[in-house]
């Protein structure tokens, strides 16, 4: 499945190191990166495949912020590799995507 046409926020290419779990799973994280974010999600690299809707843990490593967030789609690459574009869910993220800013949702 591929992103749908017409994003409503700009992306930002950026390499920022995170950890990802499934919700169901936390022990079983893995370390990637970014390839682009916004302040309202990011698509991630993974070596595993994910379905859409499903939901995952964040945690950016240099902040050591945590968020949960929503696949959006993900899509096959070259060497086994995963694009997972994810949107956030209670995280926001500004001043050219450098500065992260927790949130609580009401």
């Amino acid at each position: 499945m591929f992103p749908p046409e017409g994003r409503t926020e700009r992306r930002i290419r950026l390499s920022v190191p995170l950890e990802l779990s499934k919700l169901q799973n936390p022990n079983d994280a893995e370390t990637t990166v970014t390839e682009n974010i916004s302040s309202i999600g990011a698509r991630v690299l993974s070596w595993r495949p994910m379905e859409p809707d499903e939901r995952l843990m964040i945690r950016f490593l240099e902040r050591n912020l945590r968020t949960q967030a929503r696949v959006v789609y993900c899509q096959r690459l070259r060497h086994g590799r995963f694009g997972v574009g994810l949107q956030f869910q209670g995280l926001s993220i500004t001043k050219g995507a450098t500065e992260f800013s927790a949130y609580e949702s009401s």
